[in-house]
């Protein structure tokens, strides 16, 4: 799973059907560098390091027009057949209005839900 989560691949928008698009800027074992191009009306530039720390963690800095964002992932095995993905977020907004807390969780799990069938998806298309 870990591979999964940390491949970025510049057509990941596909998964979530975002507007938004991505240029790789750097790919190495130990560190991606991305740039979001965000469309719409929350249009703008995006600067995404992620430090990998595999085989079960990686952290996120994100610095936006919007807001900066710090992330940190964590896999735990649970057992055989399971994993667990847990995912820390801080977020500081530079243009207001922020969105409340209950509709930015709505939104991350309309994201994520995406993410974790895409990965379900593919994980039974390895199996056959």
């Amino acid at each position: 799973m870990y591979d999964w989560c940390t491949d970025y691949r510049e057509d990941d928008y596909k998964i979530t059907g975002a507007k938004s698009r991505r240029l790789i800027v750097e790919k190495t074992k130990s560190r991606v560098v991305y740039i979001t191009q965000q469309k719409g009306a929350k249009a703008g530039t995006v600067v995404n390091i992620v430090t990998l720390r595999p085989p079960n963690g990686w952290h996120l800095n994100s610095i936006g027009d919007q807001r900066n964002e710090t992330g940190r992932y964590h896999l735990r095995k649970l057992g055989p057949r399971s994993t667990k993905l847990d995912m820390v977020f801080k977020f500081k907004w530079k243009i207001g209005p922020a969105p409340t807390r209950t509709e930015f969780l709505e939104h991350l799990n309309e994201i994520w839900d995406k993410y974790a069938a895409a990965l379900e998806n593919d994980y039974k298309r390895k199996k056959v």
